[in-house]
Parts: C-alpha cells; structure tokens; sequence
C-alpha cells in the first residue's frame, strides 16, 4: 500500500512523506552546531542522545539479522512495532537539546508528526504483507513503546 493508495488527504501524504526527507539535512545541520558544554542543555541532552544512538543500533542489528522478506520480532521490536521511529525520536530530540537548537527541535516536532500521520499506511502494508501474523504481532505489541502483552 503507497501513500497515495492510503486514503490520506494529500495534504497529510505530502506531510507525512516530506518530514521523513527533511530527517537527514537535520542530522547533517546538527554536525555544524556547537554543544552547549557545561550548561544544563549539554548534561539533558547528552544522554538522550546516547540512549537514542545506541537503541537505533539495536534496532538495525534486529532488522539486518531477520531473515529477507520475515517480519521483526524480536530484539526491541518486542517492545514497539515501530522502534526505528521512536529511537529517532529520542536521537533528534536529544540533538535538540545538546545543541539548544530551536531549528532541530522544531524539526524534532515536525518529523514525529509526519511518523505518526504515516504509521497507519505502514501498518496496514505490513497486513497485507504479513496477514495475520502481523495482525497478532499488533494485538500484543504496542505501536510506540510499552510493556508487551502475553500470549494467552
């Protein structure tokens, strides 16, 4: 399912796809700004940073080492259905901060609003991809974070 095929007004399918586009000239703009050593910006910030950087890592190690065309399972995709989001939205939103950059904090804003436009046109081709499995994948699994429910 495209975004055109997703039933979404073109004004959320042209959101919703240009705030993903606008993710890396973010991260590239984030490498000229100075952190604020020493301030409280720099020791909030930090740690998000990290904390996101290294969960992304996770998150693609889980999805190169699932086999092709095999839905992710495991790894931090028990705990979201969409972790590659969510830990670049900590990574951008600590940038944000470490940097005290309105800019990427507004970009930060922007690129979680176009996720969570989007994330139903992703959902619903992992459906029809996966079936059923997906299906259950979703019944247990919340979609941003959260503890997973049983099976039963």
């Amino acid at each position: 399912l495209s975004v055109e095929e997703s039933g979404l007004s073109r004004v959320a399918r042209i959101f919703a796809s240009s705030s993903k586009l606008l993710l890396f000239p973010a991260i590239v703009y984030s490498i000229f700004l100075p952190m604020k050593l020493g301030t409280a910006w720099f020791y909030v910030g930090l740690p998000i940073t990290l904390i996101g950087m290294i969960a992304y890592t996770i998150v693609l190690v889980n999805w190169a080492t699932t086999p092709l065309d095999n839905q992710v399972f495991g790894g931090l995709y028990r705990y979201s259905r969409h972790p590659m989001y969510v830990t670049m939205f900590v990574f951008l939103l600590g940038l944000g901060i470490v940097t005290a950059s309105w800019v990427l904090l507004l970009l930060f804003i922007i690129f979680v609003v176009g996720c969570v436009v989007f994330v139903n046109v992703e959902e619903q081709s992992c459906l029809d991809k996966y079936g059923d499995a997906y299906r259950e994948y979703m019944d247990r699994t919340p979609r941003w974070i959260g503890i997973p429910k049983l099976s039963v």
